[in-house]
C-alpha cells in the first residue's frame, strides 16, 4: 500500500481560497489543489446522470465524462480552454448539483508530485496547508474516506458524498 493524498473537505471549506503552495513546475502560478478540488466536486456532487444533460447543453463542448480510475464510474471533466463560464451546464443539471461558483476559470494541474518526492518527503501543498486539510499518508478507503481518483482520498464526514456541499449552498440561499 502506497501513500495517498487525503483531502479533508470539512477543513477545506473553512479556507475558501486555497493558499497551499504547489511544486508543479510546468505551470507558473499553478495551484494543483484547486484542480483536485474541481475533480473531487464533480466526482462527489454530480449524480452521474446516464444522459448527462449538462454535457448536451454546453454550447462549447467543454464537458465530457471520463473514467475516474476506480471501478466503472465516469465523472465530469471540463476543458477549461473551451469553457466560457456561461452557466448553461448548471441550468441544464436536473439535480442542481453543478455550481458554476465552484468551477474556477483558470486551470491548474496536480500530479500528486509523483516521482518528485524524496523518501519520507510530503508534497508542498501538504506542508503549506494552514488548516491541515491535506495530508499524505498510507490509508485505505473506509467509512469516512472515499477514493475518488488513483492515490486521492477524500474525507467526507458521515459518508454522505455530496451533502456537505448541498448544505452550504442551501445556507447561502437563505
Amino acid at each position: 500500500m502506497g501513500k495517498k493524498l487525503i483531502i479533508d473537505l470539512e477543513k477545506c471549506k473553512e479556507c475558501g481560497n486555497c493558499l497551499a503552495s504547489c511544486s508543479y513546475r510546468y505551470h507558473p502560478n499553478n495551484n494543483g489543489v484547486d484542480a483536485l478540488l474541481e475533480k473531487v466536486r464533480f466526482a462527489l456532487i454530480c449524480r452521474k446522470c446516464e444522459l448527462a444533460p449538462c454535457i448536451e447543453a454546453c454550447p462549447q463542448d467543454a464537458l465530457e465524462k471520463v473514467p475516474a480510475g476506480k471501478g466503472e464510474d465516469k465523472v465530469l471533466k471540463r476543458a477549461t480552454m473551451l469553457c466560457t463560464g456561461c452557466g448553461t451546464c448548471a441550468a441544464a443539471c436536473p439535480f442542481g448539483t453543478v455550481y458554476t461558483e465552484l468551477i474556477p476559470y483558470l486551470d491548474s494541474v496536480c500530479d500528486i508530485c509523483r516521482g518528485r518526492l524524496a523518501p519520507g518527503e510530503k508534497p508542498l501543498c501538504v506542508r503549506t496547508c494552514s488548516l491541515n486539510a491535506l495530508s499524505y499518508e498510507e490509508a485505505e478507503p473506509g467509512k469516512d474516506l472515499v477514493e475518488v481518483f488513483d492515490d486521492v482520498l477524500v474525507r467526507v464526514t458521515g459518508g454522505l458524498l455530496w451533502e456537505p456541499f448541498l448544505r452550504e449552498k442551501e445556507k447561502a440561499e437563505r
